[in-house]
Parts: structure tokens; sequence; C-alpha cells
């Protein structure tokens, strides 16, 4: 066999290719989903005033970019594939590692690609009406309906485009990313210059439908109305996921988590201001199907506005679920590296990227698909995937304690008291949750069933012959 017809084999390391401007569109891209356009429609039902509609994105925004600068120190410390898996390996020990990494592959990175892949699915039937979520096969839990298959194919066809290489799924993101922060520009351009409702105070006529469905004081309903935005702001932390892919990881970690968090957080209080001046309060809340971001495009627009808009979503949530399946199979990768989890996961293809890793969460992630359960299993977590946010931004102090001796390129500010007041509100938070109607706490017995796993895994590597 001739050199050039010989098999290309598979390295041995991954390839350092995401560069600055690659790493901050794949915390921008992963961060910016369907929920900016849709989550303000419940948070206003909620909160109940226009203030507090924005107290709460910038509350959810602050809170975001505590968490990331606290990050920042990590990852740079820290740049390995796995991200957060890693940190907690190494602050609270391989258990807290491994229970982070089952979370993520069970439930909430799959669950989140799941319901990002629907969303998109689902504003496509805007554009084609007899795209119908109707069932056309169903076997038990699972159902086949045409939204879903598209759903499917969306996460088939984003899995096979990382499988080809980095730079493959980094060009997606950029490319992605930039259109959808010029059509979230676009919407609020057009919603700041042309939007003529009141800003100040919700109509009269609005108060009906504003009356709080949940009874419990205003800190519940506060509570209650962050979770929409303050998960609308997750998965900035994908970027650490691929740490070992990133140039300079010293340097261009910090500046894309810092960065490109700032850059969601601001634009997501803005565009809710154009809201209120393009819908009004009661105009959000209101919104068909919640779905504020067509209406007050098509409100500005009319019914062009309105497939621009859905367009845009579509074009929003597809470069959202590139970013999540590149970052997410890196977890998965790290941790059979480690020797906990199946080891073919650790391989990797000639294109350096571990596809098997790939090709699993995108199984899983189809499942979730055809279950319909992504969304009750995410809501499920919320309070759980709260609480693995409060032990990242706490592992700084408990790395400075256990290894002082690591080189820190960045030093996360306000050290230690904006860690522990993240840690406080979060907590504050969780409580508030678990308190409410809506259950979260089964999403702690997702996340604990991964330490029967964990302990028969290490069984099962000393039974195995050297």
């Amino acid at each position: 066999m001739s050199p050039a017809s010989a098999p290309a084999t598979a390295p041995e390391n991954l390839r350092r290719g995401i560069g600055r401007l690659d790493a901050v569109a794949l915390v921008v891209g992963s961060m910016i989903g369907s929920g900016i356009f849709i989550v303000s429609a419940e948070s206003a039902r909620l909160v109940r005033t226009p203030s507090l509609l924005l107290a709460v994105w910038a509350v959810a925004g602050l809170l975001t970019m505590a968490a990331a600068v606290s990050c920042a120190e990590l990852a740079a410390m820290l740049p390995k594939a796995g991200g957060q898996y890693v940190f907690f390996r190494e602050a609270y020990g391989p258990l807290a590692g491994f229970l982070f990494g089952w979370a993520m592959l069970l439930v909430i990175q799959t669950g989140t690609i799941a319901a990002v892949a629907a969303a998109f699915a689902r504003f496509l039937a805007v554009l084609f009406p007899r795209l119908s979520d109707t069932p056309w096969i169903a076997a038990g839990p699972l159902a086949l309906s045409p939204q879903r298959l598209v759903a499917i194919g969306v996460i088939v066809v984003l899995t096979a485009t990382n499988g080809t290489g980095l730079r493959a799924g980094t060009l997606t993101q950029n490319v992605f990313t930039a259109a959808k922060l010029v059509a979230l520009l676009a919407l609020i351009l057009g919603g700041l210059l042309l939007g003529t409702a009141e800003v100040g105070r919700s109509p009269d006529a609005s108060r009906a439908l504003l009356a709080p469905r949940m009874a419990f004081d205003g800190a519940f309903a506060f509570a209650a109305a962050m979770v929409g935005p303050f998960f609308a702001q997750t998965a900035w932390n994908n970027v650490t996921f691929a740490s070992e892919e990133v140039r300079d990881p010293g340097r261009n970690l910090p500046r894309a988590l810092v960065l490109g968090c700032l850059i969601v957080t601001i634009a997501y209080v803005v565009t809710n201001v154009a809201y209120l001046k393009t819908l009004g309060f009661g105009g959000i809340a209101a919104a068909p199907q919640d779905r504020v971001g067509t209406a007050a495009a098509g409100a500005l627009f009319g019914p062009a506005g309105t497939l621009a808009m859905a367009a845009a979503v579509m074009v929003s949530t597809f470069g959202c679920v590139n970013g999540l399946i590149l970052a997410g199979a890196r977890v998965s990768y790290a941790m059979a590296r480690d020797g906990h989890f199946f080891s073919g996961l650790a391989r990797l293809n000639p294109a350096a990227v571990p596809s098997h890793a790939l090709w699993l969460q995108a199984a899983w992630a189809s499942v979730l698909v055809l279950s319909g359960t992504y969304s009750q299993l995410l809501r499920y977590v919320v309070s759980a995937d709260l609480l693995l946010y409060v032990m990242l931004v706490l592992a700084v102090p408990a790395l400075r304690r256990r290894r002082p001796d690591l080189p820190r390129p960045f030093r996360a500010p306000g050290y230690p008291w904006l860690q522990w007041a993240y840690a406080a509100a979060g907590v504050a938070l969780i409580l508030l949750l678990l308190r409410g109607p809506t259950a979260t706490w089964p999403g702690y017995l997702l996340l604990a069933s991964g330490v029967p796993v964990f302990f028969l895994w290490r069984v099962g590597l000393r039974r195995e012959p050297r």
C-alpha cells in the first residue's frame, strides 16, 4: 500500500485549534438559543411590573458575570478537556467530577441539546405550518412526529459536521453566532427606534391576565421569574469543556468568558427594553405561545417581520445546538480518559476529535427528543444545575487552599467575597425553588444516581486484569 493510500491514523492528543475569536463565539453562541425570544413572557406574568422584569434579567446577568470571572481563574489554571469536570475533580475529588459529567450526559447537556433542537423545529413550523408535532409513530414512551424528526436531523447533521474536525465546528459556530447577533441587534434597534408602547407601566386591561398563577409571595415570584432568564444565560461554561483545544488558554479563556458573558448580559437586558417599547408589558405577558420575539417583530414589521424573526430564531437555535454538541462531548471524553467511563469514548478519530463521545451524546439527545421528556427533566434539574454552578464558583477558594502551587495566569477579582456572595445568592435561590410548587428535588435524585455508577465503575476497574 502506498503512503498516499494508507489509512489515516488517529492522533493521541487533541489539537489546539480554537483561537480567541472562536472562543468568544463559542461562549456567545452557546448562551444565545431560544430563551431570549420566549422566557420573558413567563417572567412578566410572575413579577407583574416592567421594572421587576428588567431587574430579573439584570440580576441573572450579574450572577452570570460573577460566575464567569471565577471560572476564568479555574480555566486559565487548568486548561484541560472537560473543563468543569476537571475543576471538580481537583477541588472536591473524583466522585464530584464524575457526578458532574454524569449529570451533563444524562440530562443537562443532552436535555438542552434536545430542547433547543426542538425549538428550532417549532419555529420552522412558523414558516411551514404543516410541520406538526402530531405523532406519526408511537412506541411506548417514544413518539416520532415531523417536528421531532427535524430536531433529530439537526442533532445528527451537526454531530457529523463536528466529527469532521474542530475547524468545521468552530467555523459553523462563528458564522451562526455572527448571524444571530445581527438578528438580535436588528430587533433591539427596531424596538428602541420604532416602538411606541408604554415602558413604565402595564395597561389596566392586562391586570387580570397578569394575576400571579402561583400563591407565593414576592420573593418566591422573583426567584421563579429568574429561572428562565438565568438558564437563558447558562452554557457559557461550555468553552471550558474544550479548554485543551484553545490556543494560549491562559489569556484567551478568561477573555472569552468575561467578554462573551458581558456581551450577552447587556444584549439580553436591552432586548427586554426593546420588547417593552414594542409590545408594552401586557403584550409581553400575553405573547402567543410565549413567542415574545416573533410578536415584537410582527408588531414592528408586520407579517414579514414575524417570518423573519422565526428564521432568526432558527439561526440562533441552530448555532446554539452546534456549540452544545461541540463542547459537551469533551466532558465524556475527559471522563473516559481518566478511566471513569467507557474507554472507547477516549478515542480520537483521524480529525483529532472524540467522535465516539460525539455520537453517544447525539444518540441519547435523540432519545430525549423522541420521548418528549427533556422539558420536564430540565425543570427537574434546575436547582441541581444551580448547585453545580455554586460548586464551580466555590472551587476557586477550595483550590487556592488545596493547590496554592498551581500557576494562575488570571485571578478572579473580589476574592473571596465575590465567590461567597454568589454562593449565598445561589443557595437562597435553590431554597426558594425547592419550596415552590414546581418540583425541582427530583434533579438531586438524578444527580445522586451517578454515585452507585461511579463506585461500580471503580470496582470493575480494580477487577480488570493488569
